[in-house]
């Protein structure tokens, strides 16, 4: 039995499927790409770019939370800001306003906001002037 196809539909014929059917099924790249969430490049399209994903936005009580802590920082201290309710590029303008007004070093940690130095009071000012009720909470 020495049959010769000349396409895969001739081939699908000769085991009962129908051709046209055969068509209609995604390449396997084409499954790839749609099922699996982490694809980077693909050889038929190049790269392909991720949808970013927006964070939430924490709970705000009204409240921004200033806080001076020591705790894992070889006893410098670091005066932490929570509780802003604020999306992230407006939490980071904040923070460069603090720290130049404070004259120190400082971070964004997640939704916190880290300022070098015990600046309370003058983290305070800047924050009420930028309209936030400010509560110290701790020692």
């Amino acid at each position: 039995m020495k049959n010769s196809f000349s396409s895969l539909s001739d081939l699908a014929g000769a085991f009962g499927r129908d051709p046209q059917a055969s068509d209609n099924i995604n390449s396997p790249s084409e499954q790839k790409m749609t099922s699996d969430n982490s694809l980077v490049y693909s050889t038929e399209s190049g790269r392909i770019k991720q949808e970013k994903s927006t964070q939430s936005i924490g709970p705000s009580d009204g409240f921004a939370k200033v806080r001076r802590e020591t705790k894992g920082r070889k006893g410098k201290g670091v005066i932490t800001i929570s509780g802003l309710g604020i999306d992230a590029k407006a939490l980071k303008e904040l923070a460069k306003k603090l720290k130049k007004t404070c004259g120190t070093g400082g971070s964004v940690v997640g939704e916190v906001i880290e300022v070098q130095g015990d600046k309370r009071d003058q983290i305070k000012q800047v924050l009420e002037s930028n309209g936030f009720k400010v509560k110290f909470v701790g020692g």
